[in-house]
């Protein structure tokens, strides 16, 4: 499981547990290595996505079910900043004026948020600009930990992050625009393992239904363009 999606299934696990019967495990980490370890064999049933392109990959590589992908969540990226006094309302102005030490992104090649966050750069003229202060994250949660921590003043993360209850919704943040990324679209999909898993057939089911839905929109996820 894309690791943006970490607490929201957190809040989701219960429920799906009590009316299925089923028991849910989750591994965490980026879409990129989770996609890696699919690919060496490890013995997942359900994989979910930060972006479409991976699970398309494992449906063409004949490791996943074709007919069982499908968008379960559209995610928000925000620039944040742990630090309450510092201005983010304009989120390009604040990145143009370079008035931080570091700012933290999710790795571009291993996490889609991350991906999106170079876009935005780019569309700013700011990618080659910041290379000298840009540290890496592996995946949203990583990345967000550096900047709670201080040890980068801002960063991109996603805005399910920010929302988290553990994370009490501390510090501002500034939403670019969705013109200036690609829209991250999350996929699910059932790997051929677990074609015949009624688990992860009634968790599919579960992810796709109205209450799930109703967890997704209070995390940040969109469903408008789902």
């Amino acid at each position: 499981m894309a690791a943006n999606f970490a607490e929201t299934l957190e809040h989701l696990q219960p429920e799906f547990e009590k009316i299925s019967g089923h028991r849910l495990r989750a591994v965490v980490g980026s879409t990129g290595k989770l996609y890696a370890q699919i690919i060496n064999g490890a013995p997942f049933d359900v994989f979910l996505s930060a972006d479409q392109e991976r699970p398309q990959r494992l449906v063409d590589a004949g490791l996943a079910v074709p007919a069982s992908r499908f968008t379960y969540a559209t995610g928000e990226l925000i620039l944040w900043t742990a630090d309450e006094t510092r201005d983010l309302g304009n989120g390009a102005k604040a990145l143009a004026a370079q008035n931080f030490r570091k700012i933290a992104i999710p790795n571009p090649q291993l996490a889609p948020y991350g991906a999106a966050a170079q876009q935005v750069l780019e569309k700013l003229g700011l990618w080659q600009v910041l290379q000298g202060r840009i540290v890496m994250g592996e995946n949203v949660g990583q990345t967000y930990s550096l900047v709670a921590s201080g040890n980068a003043e801002i960063g991109f993360v996603s805005q399910s992050s920010y929302l988290s209850v553990s994370n009490g919704k501390q510090g501002v943040f500034w939403a670019p625009s969705t013109e200036d990324h690609a829209p991250i679209h999350q996929d699910a999909v059932v790997l051929k393992r677990a074609v015949k898993n009624p688990a992860a057939a009634a968790f599919v089911a579960f992810l796709k239904g109205d209450e799930a839905q109703t967890v997704l929109k209070r995390f940040g996820y969109r469903e408008d363009d789902r």
